[in-house]
């Protein structure tokens, strides 16, 4: 039935595209993605792929520039290989907090990294958990942007049903943390938090009542963990039973693990759009959800052209 699909793989997240396969019942495709001695990209794709509807998963997650590069590289063979329609999957995207100006002089590199996508040859963006709506709208091809809030609101449903209250980290993830609260019949709080830096931040005051609760702290990614740390620090004060983190995309970079063994963090939910490092996989705090049944789902639909629209929940 899948006959004239072709699903490849980067090096940034295999172990999550051999899931997808799994779930489609198809091989992963035969690529050999390395680098020369001078650290280049070097991509050869080992199976005839001509009027093929390919997918290409990779996440452009650390190292960023490494997998951005691969992904380019890869899109790039596909299209000289006259395949029918190449389709990026792109699970976390990065640059994806760079989406305006925020300074002077400063770029605008989500748009940058879409126009590097498409002119390289994609015809499709198929992604998850956009860090701003508005990035579907600087490509000039489809764009699906699929949400884990399924996978992880039936974690949530069964571990966090009772006397819960969802928390946004700031403004900006409000209707997130609203959308979640409703499902989960749990009230909604907001932390006002105020911005020292790049990855640096400080939780200032919470507007809602958290005493008494257990919180769940919820982002669409966590870097280097210093905003969330800090919220639920002052969840504590604030007199919460408990305090948990769940978010889509898993950075965790520079002292994140540090910051959240060392913290009042109870629990770190996470998906596996980006793959956690070995100190990461080896953290009692993280609890990894698979978001392959999602994607690969999409997948299916983009290959028979079928309606996405059900999976935007």
């Amino acid at each position: 039935m899948l006959e004239k699909i072709r699903v490849f793989s980067g090096n940034s997240n295999r172990e999550l595209a051999q899931k997808i396969c799994n779930q489609l019942g198809v091989s992963l495709g035969k690529a050999n993605v390395s680098t020369f001695s001078d650290g280049e990209t070097r991509v050869e794709i080992d199976e005839n792929v001509r009027g093929m509807d390919v997918f290409i998963i990779q996440s452009t997650c650390p190292p960023v520039n490494v997998t951005l590069m691969e992904l380019l590289i890869m899109i790039d063979a596909m299209k000289r290989a006259s395949v029918e329609r190449i389709t990026a999957v792109v699970p976390y995207y990065g640059y994806a907090r760079q989406d305006r100006k925020v300074a002077s002089r400063a770029p605008i590199t989500a748009k940058l990294v879409a126009d590097l996508i498409t002119t390289a040859g994609a015809n499709r963006v198929l992604s998850m958990d956009l860090h701003a709506g508005q990035i579907q709208g600087f490509f000039n091809i489809p764009v699906d942007n699929l949400f884990a809030k399924p996978v992880l609101l039936d974690y949530m449903k069964r571990q966090y049903l009772d006397n819960t209250v969802i928390v946004s980290p700031d403004a900006g993830g409000v209707e997130r943390a609203r959308s979640f609260g409703k499902r989960l019949g749990a009230s909604l709080a907001i932390i006002d938090k105020r911005r020292e830096g790049p990855n640096e931040a400080e939780a200032m005051n919470i507007i809602g009542d958290v005493k008494g609760k257990r919180v769940i702290i919820l982002d669409d990614m966590v870097d280097t963990a210093g905003t969330v740390v800090q919220a639920a620090n002052a969840m504590k004060k604030a007199g919460a039973l408990e305090t948990s983190v769940c978010c889509t995309h898993p950075v965790l970079s520079g002292p994140a693990i540090e910051r959240i063994e060392n913290s009042e963090i109870t629990e770190v939910i996470v998906t596996d759009t980006i793959p956690l490092n070995e100190r990461a996989g080896n953290c009692k705090k993280i609890k990894v959800l698979s978001v392959s049944g999602i994607l690969s789902e999409a997948v299916r639909r983009i290959y028979y052209n079928d309606s996405v629209s059900s999976l935007f929940i």
